[in-house]
């Protein structure tokens, strides 16, 4: 018997120059599994940490911010560096909450395997089932960790009944160990199914004992299954064929097999955890996460191109090859200043050197390209708030970096004489649109900046200011999202704003043909204005624009006014003619007009343009037109008829579903964009947290009479 904690480990002072030697695993799970505290555990058992922080009381190592510590949940990454058994593991926590998926998605792409935690008593969620695809579909190599084993109501084997069943695909879902409770109920320990013995805890120490003879049933029904599906997911012809022959298998083959197919991403070894003492089976998930998952040089690296788009050669862990890293996150530090999380992919990122930052992005994102040459500063392994200087950073390390002032996150980092740019990772398209406005003229003038570095931090955050209302929209994945953006608005850059209803972008055409006239006839102070104007207007169809047509004959209106006859209606259709809403598909014909030689002048034409239109509009009537969207909704088979049901008070057009064959079916409508403004709110409520859903405009559509009555009425 014997601690295992001798072999244990601290924060790191500096970084293993081979890749072989690191471990970066991203924690993923729902809101309130434990994450977070699982890592506490697993700090404190490798003595990272003197003791173990608590989410209720705000002291643990990811949660540092202020919103986070208020609400007791994670609100963005958090990584964490240290060593054991001499190999150097980079936790990733995230968030758990939806309304944080951006942090989420970059955890991923930072890691090479993924830790999914699951409460035994709360089970796996739609989200989190999910996720366990879509890293199917990758070949994340992926583990499973039971927590919450000391709680009321706790069930190891009805949860990883529930894992067997939720998280599907890949091969084998199965318990590494199992646990053993002491006389009052706790989880005191756990059977290691594979080499059969016992590892006990007592008095915050881990001992490793016989397994008993009361075990032993147990033992060789789990451990059978076990075995089976390491060798077959192994692929092990030679074990496998042992195995079936009754013959006995080495451990150690064993752990080399389980070692080949976890880190294929084929077998998902499912673990326990117990809050209990100091965390009850930290060193068993620490030692799977060194022996078990793969190194960065095991794991699959993304696809690099030139900085045109050329296509580059393919990168590797080599620390002697071209430097290729991704900022995976942006945050301020109250000491350090702007920090880069990074993780680097190839080469080597030296510390006060200097690199190529590229950043391309996809239109419509609200960022701009860049490529800028710039210094590193300091560059720090992380351990929550604690950062501790390196002097270098090989590939397959994830560091800090300080004053990169340029950089956001999903940025590439690469050599100056060989710029390169790594393809993007999948990020959530943010679709709860939320209005705000400055509280004050002090925060007007800061708004603007506040939220370019905001948008720089956060990839999954959309500014829209230009969206035809005048309004400063912000759109987020969720109201939490929201409230953090805001809150980040105040307590970093000291702006306050207010939040308004989203107004939609309505617009107003002629319900039919008129003429209209236009006259500007004044003396004033010997400056006289003089201006007649004699126009038709017709509607055009949807989408046409505008069109201005000169019939005048004989000079009734002087050549050199005519653009402005042209200017003044376009200037009074972004006005509006009605509740102000801006004119959009119309055609206005200039048919006569007369001119004074003194008194005329370019502004008063346009004067007597714009009065133009509003006379004829008076006549011809005003029809509104909202913005359509066309959404599509995917939601499990059981949603789609409340799915269709909700769309349908929302004045939906169902243009038609579709099954998938495999439990799944999209709806697809249009649908007026005031009616799904909260969409994103919504759907989880009428799906029970199932359904996604995408939205790409559609034009405009008339507004029904009784909503447009309404609407003019409000103006």
């Amino acid at each position: 018997m014997g601690d295992t904690r001798s072999e244990a480990g601290s924060a790191p002072r500096a970084l293993p120059d081979r890749a072989d030697r690191m471990r970066n695993v991203v924690l993923v799970g729902p809101a309130g599994s434990g994450k977070t505290t699982l890592v506490e555990s697993l700090l404190s058992a490798a003595r990272a940490i003197p003791r173990r922080g608590s989410v209720a009381e705000g002291t643990t190592v990811g949660d540092r911010d202020p919103v986070a510590v208020r609400q007791q949940r994670s609100v963005e990454l958090s990584v964490a560096t240290f060593v054991w058994r001499d190999t150097t593991v980079t936790l990733i926590d995230t968030p758990g909450y939806a309304d944080y998926t951006g942090e989420l998605r970059a955890g991923l792409r930072a890691a090479d395997a993924a830790l999914f935690v699951v409460s035994s008593t709360d089970g796996v969620d739609a989200a989190t089932a999910r996720l366990w695809d879509e890293c199917e579909v990758v070949g994340m190599p992926r583990a499973v960790v039971v927590t919450n084993l000391d709680r009321e109501r706790a069930d190891f084997d009805e949860t990883v009944a529930v894992c067997q069943r939720v998280f599907t695909g890949g091969g084998g879902v199965l318990p590494l160990f199992l646990p053993i409770h002491g006389d009052g109920g706790s989880v005191v320990g756990f059977i290691d199914l594979l080499d059969e013995q016992i590892w006990h805890w007592t008095d915050g120490t881990v001992v490793q004992l016989a397994a008993e003879d009361r075990h032993r049933e147990l033992i060789e029904s789990e451990r059978s299954a076990l075995i089976e599906g390491v060798v077959t997911e192994s692929e092990d012809e030679e074990l496998m064929d042992r195995f079936i022959g009754g013959e006995h298998v080495d451990v150690g083959l064993l752990t080399k097999d389980l070692e080949r197919a976890v880190a294929r991403g084929h077998f998902h070894p499912v673990v326990g955890h117990a809050e209990t003492g100091s965390g009850v089976g930290a060193e068993l998930i620490l030692d799977l996460i060194v022996r078990g998952f793969p190194s960065p040089d095991e794991h699959a690296l993304p696809t690099v191109t030139h900085i045109d788009g050329a296509p580059a050669a393919p990168i590797s862990t080599d620390p002697d090859g071209p430097l290729v890293a991704e900022i995976v996150k942006t945050t301020s530090d109250p000491y350090v200043g702007k920090v880069s999380i990074v993780r680097v992919f190839s080469g080597m990122l030296m510390a006060d050197a200097p690199v190529h930052v590229s950043g391309h992005f996809a239109p419509d994102t609200g960022h701009v390209d860049h490529d800028v040459d710039e210094r590193t500063g300091h560059l720090m392994t992380m351990l929550g708030g604690e950062h501790h200087d390196v002097a270098s950073a090989p590939a397959g390390s994830i560091v800090a970096v300080g004053r990169l002032s340029r950089a956001e996150t999903g940025d590439t980092l690469s050599d100056i004489d060989n710029p390169l740019v790594m393809r993007p990772w999948l990020m959530p398209e943010p679709l709860l649109p939320v209005g705000i406005t400055p509280h004050s003229p002090g925060d007007e003038d800061k708004l603007g900046t506040a939220l370019a570095r905001l948008a720089a931090e956060d990839p999954t955050l959309r500014i829209d200011s230009a969206g035809g209302t005048g309004q400063i929209i912000l759109w987020t994945l969720g109201e939490a999202h929201a409230d953090l953006i805001t809150d980040r608005l105040k307590s970093r850059y000291g702006v306050a704003v207010d939040p308004v209803d989203v107004q939609p972008s309505i617009r107003a055409t002629l319900a039919a043909g008129a003429s209209g006239s236009g006259r500007l006839v004044k003396q004033s102070g010997g400056h006289g204005q003089y201006a007649l104007v004699q126009i038709e207007v017709e509607p055009l169809p949807a989408g046409s624009g505008f069109e201005f047509v000169d019939k005048v004959v004989g000079g009734a209106v002087p050549r050199n006014y005519i653009p402005s006859v042209e200017k003044g209606i376009r200037a009074q259709m972004e006005s509006g003619v009605a509740g102000g809403y801006p004119v959009v598909d119309i055609r206005a014909t200039l048919l006569d007009g007369k001119a004074h030689s003194v008194d005329s002048s370019d502004m008063a034409f346009q004067t007597a343009g714009g009065m133009a239109l509003k006379d004829a509009a008076a006549k011809a009537g005003v029809r509104l037109l909202e913005p359509i969207v066309t959404l599509t909704v995917t939601v499990p088979d059981e949603h789609v008829g409340a799915v269709i049901s909700d769309l349908s008070t929302r004045r939906a057009v169902i243009k038609g579903t579709d099954s998938d064959g495999a439990g799944h079916s999209t709806v697809v409508s249009d649908v007026p964009e005031s009616e799904v403004s909260r969409y994103a709110i919504d759907i989880r409520s009428v799906s029970h947290g199932t359904g996604e859903f995408t939205r790409t405009p559609a034009g405009f559509a008339p507004v029904p009479s009784n909503v447009a009555k309404r609407l003019l009425d409000e103006r």
